[in-house]
């Protein structure tokens, strides 16, 4: 019996997981737009193909792992991009992280096309989730095609959430990534602040997670990792709240204080977010 072809287009540190997720169950293609994945771990195990286009005349559900809003642009309508290689029906799942404004506008430029269904599926749990395929989706869209791809889902995630029309996957996650990073610049703060009143730090870590004061942040140590995303998540997570006139203080107070993180580590800042633009 034939296997069910899947593709991704990413296979980066959470793409590439989750590609190796599925390969005993399907027929699983992938790319990146950095060829020296192609021959980095796990990709013997995914077929490569050599971009977007190609990967879509292949395979009929497709995963897009990607880091922003213009990576997923360019992985749709670019020169070599999935549009231009869909002749029949195919179902876009949009993993990246991006604005709720800017799913809705997706969703509504794919209309377009007879043949193209889109789901919002942003994820969360990081890394060893997606490895161990205990990752949660933040999905988005009509709930008759979610149920259809159940079983495909079901291999990379433990949890799959249901919010409601397309962009409110993204809004959950939105939230989510907010909440984690207000987490994080809190719990630093009070053990720094511990730590100068002469309590040994790891000490009151192992006491407070026992306590009213845990959080996810300071339990699996998010301190310890770079926060790449950090300051574009606040910068999608304001803008918006711009968008709508809401007002989120402590959102803005976030964003400076994870400012201030990166900056005490000499960590990379995230890409800026850019005003999206759809061809066609």
């Amino acid at each position: 019996m034939t296997k069910e072809k899947i593709g991704f287009v990413g296979l980066g540190r959470m793409g590439m997981r989750m590609a190796v997720r599925l390969v005993d169950s399907f027929s699983v293609f992938g790319t990146d737009k950095d060829p020296s994945l192609k021959n980095s771990s796990g990709t013997s195990e995914v077929t490569w193909t050599e971009d977007s286009l190609s990967l879509a005349a292949i395979c009929r559900h497709i995963f897009i792992v990607a880091g922003s809003e213009s990576d997923v642009t360019e992985i749709i309508f670019g020169e070599r991009g999935l549009i231009g290689g869909i002749d029949s029906e195919t179902t876009i799942i949009v993993c990246a992280t991006v604005r709720p404004s800017y799913m809705r506008a997706l969703a509504e430029r794919l209309s377009q096309s007879e043949h193209i269904k889109l789901l919002d599926c942003p994820i969360a749990r990081g890394e060893m989730a997606a490895g161990s395929g205990d990752l949660l989706l933040f999905v988005g869209g009509d709930r008759q095609l979610l149920d259809s791809l159940t079983p495909i889902l079901n291999h990379i995630g433990s949890d799959i959430e249901f919010l409601g029309p397309i962009g409110s996957g993204q809004v959950a996650k939105a939230v989510n990534n907010y909440l984690l990073w207000a987490c994080l610049t809190a719990s630093m703060e009070g053990l720094d602040f511990g730590e100068r009143l002469g309590v040994d730090r790891e000490r009151m870590r192992a006491a407070l997670e026992k306590s009213s004061g845990a959080n996810w942040a300071m339990s699996t140590r998010a301190d310890d990792r770079p926060a790449l995303w950090a300051e574009k998540d606040m910068a999608l997570f304001l803008s918006e709240a711009d968008r709508l006139r809401f007002s989120t203080p402590i959102a803005g107070q976030v964003r400076e204080a994870i400012k201030l993180f990166k900056l005490d580590r000499h960590l990379d800042r995230s890409p800026d977010l850019e005003e999206f633009q759809f061809p066609g």
